[in-house]
């Protein structure tokens, strides 16, 4: 804090070699140390308003030695104090430190903040938080300042998803007394931070708060306290504070901390003047033999006490050699607010200075004005001052009177002799955007030493891995969580989702369900071994039943071709045999034609085979009850009524295929939810209605073949083929019976497989069960096959 004294006395002496400031005018000051008391910050400001050396309250009679300003800090409560007094008197007052907070507003009329009041400082912390994604934060603040900032300032933190796993105030902080219980108070805070699963901590405090974390390894060590490490975020109010007491405690906490300050340069000639600095040689300097001893560890000898073997200050000791933690020698952003505030001051007095020389001519008449001016007269030039100083920065205010300033980002990083750089890593830019106002360099950032230089987390659980989402812990906060997978068919391709996505339609999960893959498309084809197999087998029993037809034109004129309407015969083979084909239209990929192929000449064609099976079925019964003495069945044994049962039938299945053309018909669709890693192409039938109706009617012709042929069964053989169509139509009805279940129950390309299994096997039980006995016969035993053989057989 002594640079804060340099700082001031270097921009004082800046003005003073400067004539083009305020020619024929010096500017004097006092400086006084409050030590952070109020009745000392009372005293102090009493005696500014007293003659110099007498201290009569409210009483001053120096010509010379008026009070211009007051610049008071670094903290808020100095500041505050300070404004009591002085605001009476309308001196104007600049803080470089903390704003206060004041609950009387007629006092801020003659404060002039050198620190922004903005909350950009915050919206800045806010995003850095939100950069490293740390949600899960503890936070401790000082009274006054703090207390405005846990209220108004982090509700806005939770409302961006910051949640805090504690808040806490910092413990009363004494400098002269009550050390031990000062001790005590923090050492309770100490084990609530060291207990948090916070990896990352705010410290909202002020230029005395760094000693408090500077503490922490020295208390953990008494106390037997686990440490854990911290990222500390500071605010910009905070500033390494050097005091003896702490002088060999170990820094190392505050590596790889972030901290935000007041945007500051490098000052021409500061160092110089640092470098020029003599205890013995600078006597207006009351500070600086105080210091010197206390920095050096060593007494002058004219010291009134003197300790034995104490070491001897020779005054040409150097302030470089100090450690940073006792004395830095770059400008720090408290004492670059310092330096600011008096060029502030002394560009408003000599805007005012240029303002009365305009009104009087004569240079003693403006030097007896500008004594005669009243102190509240130079704040309203300081609103208005506006300046680039020695660093190139500009010095402004906006309409507010609040600085315009943005702020560095500063990286700790601390080394084993008790020396620490400040680095800066980044900005916040206050003209910015809200959301661009933060511009940091992430690859620079040196983190505390056990992270290992990996960036910290700061959770209040782990990450949700790829494949969770996030679900909400009752009673905990709602950065804390538990994660659960995804259910079956969504994904989350990040960690920490809140909700897992569903996939495209043309997409599915993997197995870990953190990707979508592209879904295949499937169709029942020629160059898969189920496909081939089933075409293979349509084409075995299609020749099978070439070769029966062949067999029976060749022997169309044998009885036992001619028996039971040679012509049915010939429709049943060509009918199957058009049914074996068909089932080849349901291999390859669906196209319009045929689709709208598929399911209607199956349905015609096996409706025109069960038709033919059926009036054979019929003309059979009939010819035999028509054997009967007196019985009126003649009329209906012949071809007539065979052919109309066969044309009837057909035609109404016909009638219904063309109503389902007409209405609804089928056509190529894609399918993607029944199958989850495929997408089907398939023949949509368009109205499901129709096709249960031609299905219903071929499976009602079915039955009521089977009942007519069930109930001759029993007629003599040589003509009876009731036996062969009674077993043939158990196996036709047994397959489409079994079918809708198993239909209905698979998907994709199997139910295509199943369909084309469904009528080759029923074709197949026709075939197989009619006509094997008349072609044994035809082929193997033709001494059978003639009309005397088979009445012989019927008597």
């Amino acid at each position: 804090m002594y640079q804060h004294t340099l700082a001031f006395m270097f921009a004082v002496k800046e003005i003073n070699e400067n004539h083009q400031h305020l020619p024929n005018l010096t500017l004097g000051f006092h400086i006084y140390n409050s030590h952070f008391v109020a009745n000392w910050i009372y005293l102090a400001s009493m005696e500014l308003l007293s003659t110099w050396g007498k201290f009569i309250p409210n009483y001053k009679c120096d010509v010379q030695d008026n009070v211009v300003s007051v610049i008071g800090g670094p903290n808020s409560d100095v500041s505050l104090y300070m404004a009591d007094i002085l605001f009476i008197y309308k001196v104007p007052q600049l803080g470089y430190g903390s704003v206060p907070v004041m609950n009387d507003q007629t006092q801020e009329v003659f404060f002039q903040g050198m620190f922004p009041k903005g909350d950009h400082q915050y919206t800045g912390m806010l995003q850095l938080l939100l950069l490293f994604k740390w949600t899960w934060i503890g936070v401790i603040s000082v009274h006054f300042s703090g207390e405005e900032f846990v209220q108004n300032v982090l509700p806005d933190f939770s409302q961006r998803g910051i949640c805090f796993d504690f808040i806490e105030t910092f413990p009363t902080v004494y400098f002269n007394t009550g050390i031990a219980e000062m001790v005590a108070e923090w050492t309770k805070t100490y084990q609530l931070i060291m207990s948090s699963t916070a990896s990352v901590v705010i410290v909202h405090g002020e230029i005395h708060t760094m000693i408090f974390l500077i503490m922490f390894p020295a208390v953990s060590e008494t106390f037997d306290i686990p440490v854990k490490t911290k990222v500390w975020i500071m605010t910009a109010q905070m500033e390494f504070t050097s005091v003896p007491f702490q002088r060999y405690w170990d820094i190392d906490i505050i590596h790889g901390a972030l901290s935000l300050a007041i945007h500051s340069k490098d000052v021409i000639g500061f160092q110089n003047f640092l470098h020029n600095r003599n205890p013995t040689s600078d006597k207006e300097d009351g500070f600086l033999r105080d210091f010197w001893q206390q920095a050096f560890h060593c007494v002058f000898p004219d010291t009134e006490v003197e300790k034995q073997n104490e070491k001897i200050c020779t005054g040409e000791e150097k302030l470089a050699s100090l450690p940073a933690s006792v004395f830095e020698m770059s400008m720090t952003s408290h004492s670059y607010s310092v330096y600011n505030a008096v060029h502030t001051v002394a560009h408003a007095f000599q805007s005012m200075h240029s303002l009365a020389s305009k009104r009087r001519a004569m240079v003693d008449g403006v030097r007896r004005e500008l004594l005669n001016q009243q102190p509240w007269q130079l704040h309203h030039y300081l609103r208005k001052v506006s300046f680039n100083n020695s660093s190139g920065d500009k010095i402004s205010f906006d309409e507010n009177g609040e600085l315009v300033a943005g702020f560095d980002i500063i990286n700790w990083v601390t080394f084993p002799n008790q020396s620490f750089l400040r680095v800066k890593i980044g900005r916040i830019d206050r003209i910015a955007p809200k959301d661009k106002m933060l511009s940091i360099s992430v690859d620079g950032i040196e983190w505390p030493r056990r992270f290992n230089q990996v960036q910290p987390l700061s959770l209040c659980n782990d990450v949700c891995p790829l494949g969770y989402s996030k679900t909400k812990k009752e009673g905990n906060p709602f950065c804390c969580y538990d994660c659960i997978p995804c259910p079956e068919g969504k994904i989350s391709n990040q960690k920490d989702m809140d909700n897992c996505d569903e996939c495209p339609e043309d997409h599915y999960p993997n197995k870990h369900q953190d990707l979508c893959i592209p879904k295949d498309i499937s169709f029942l084809t020629y160059e898969e071994p189920l496909g081939i197999s089933l075409a293979i087998v349509a084409l075995f029993f299609s020749a099978i039943t070439i070769l029966v037809l062949w067999i029976f034109i060749k022997h169309k004129d044998t009885p036992i071709v001619k028996a039971n309407n040679r012509n049915l015969t010939f429709a049943l083979l060509i009918s199957l045999l058009l049914s074996f084909l068909c089932a080849l239209l349901f291999i390859g990929r669906p196209e319009k034609a045929t689709c709208l192929l598929q399911q209607t000449a199956f349905g015609i064609i096996f409706s025109v085979a069960v038709s033919c099976v059926l009036a054979k079925t019929i003309t059979v019964v009939l010819a035999f009850m028509a054997t009967k003495p007196g019985s009126r069945m003649r009329r209906w044994v012949g071809k007539r009524l065979a052919n109309s049962i066969v044309l009837s039938s057909s035609f109404t299945q016909v009638t219904i295929s063309a109503v389902w053309l007409s209405l609804s018909p089928p056509f190529p669709d894609f399918d993607v939810h029944s199958m989850p890693e495929e997408i089907i192409l398939e023949c949509n039938e368009g109205s499901v209605v129709m096709f249960y109706c031609v299905l219903g009617f071929m499976g009602f012709l079915a039955i009521v073949s089977f009942t007519v042929a069930f109930l001759g069964r029993k007629l003599p053989d040589s003509f009876n083929e009731a036996k062969f169509i009674t077993l043939s139509m158990l196996v036709f009805c047994s397959v489409w019976l079994s079918f809708v279940p198993t239909y209905l129950s698979t998907k994709g390309k199997y139910m295509v497989a199943v369909e084309i299994f469904s009528i080759l096997s029923s074709s197949a039980g026709l075939l197989g069960c009619i006509f094997p006995p008349k072609c044994y016969i035809i082929l193997l035993r033709p001494e059978l096959n003639n009309r005397q053989q088979l009445m012989r057989r019927q008597n």
